[in-house]
């Protein structure tokens, strides 16, 4: 039995091996489950470098638009840029928003707040203690220079199950005065002037 096993075996098996058709359902079965697996795993990493590139463009937006003002800015204002952001981005997804404008002290050789506005899931402001935590972050400035600082803060849940965690996409970016050397907030101590979008009257 075993002598007949061993010349029937290796004859069928290289007859196995030369053969080229094949059953298509069962090697669809056999694929299918891989490229579904592969096409999920490439839309995934897609969308998060897209939500990703999305809400930096989105924070590069409101910096740039605070940048050119010339009066001071108020709550609505700010209600009005945190909703534009979320039409920009995802819908279903958690979203901060921190709007700050900083200076720096030569003589203190320390950054300094101006005003610290937050929006949405975001609900700590900057303070002069505590924005030095970041001031690597920060950019070189000459003596009383301020810059607009934005972030963004964004959690997104991966789009299929992929052994990605929980996106968060916090953005960091900052933008000089365009056209006055400060752009302050109505009631704080640097807010002057006024900004008010309605027309019925001021607040």
């Amino acid at each position: 039995m075993l002598t007949a096993l061993k010349h029937i075996l290796p004859g069928r098996l290289r007859s196995f091996r030369s053969r080229t058709d094949g059953n298509v359902s069962i090697e669809f079965a056999l694929y299918a489950p891989l490229l579904l697996a592969v096409f999920a795993a490439i839309y995934t990493f897609f969308d998060a470098f897209r939500r990703d590139s999305v809400n930096l463009k989105a924070a590069y937006t409101i910096s740039d638009l605070i940048s050119r003002e010339t009066t001071a800015i108020n709550d609505n204002y700010l209600d009005s840029m945190y909703e534009m952001v979320k039409l920009l981005i995802r819908e279903d997804t958690q979203l901060g928003l921190r709007v700050s404008v900083v200076h720096w002290d030569e003589d203190d050789a320390k950054y300094y707040v101006d005003w610290s506005e937050v929006r949405g899931t975001s609900d700590t402001s900057w303070t002069d203690g505590t924005i030095n935590t970041v001031s690597g972050q920060l950019p070189d400035m000459p003596d009383q220079e301020r810059v607009i600082l934005v972030e963004t803060f964004n959690e997104v849940e991966p789009f299929f199950d992929v052994g990605l965690p929980t996106l968060n996409l916090d953005n960091f970016v900052f933008t000089r005065p365009r056209f006055a050397p400060l752009v302050p907030f109505e009631g704080s101590a640097t807010g002057t002037g006024n900004h008010d979008d309605d027309t019925g009257g001021t607040d």
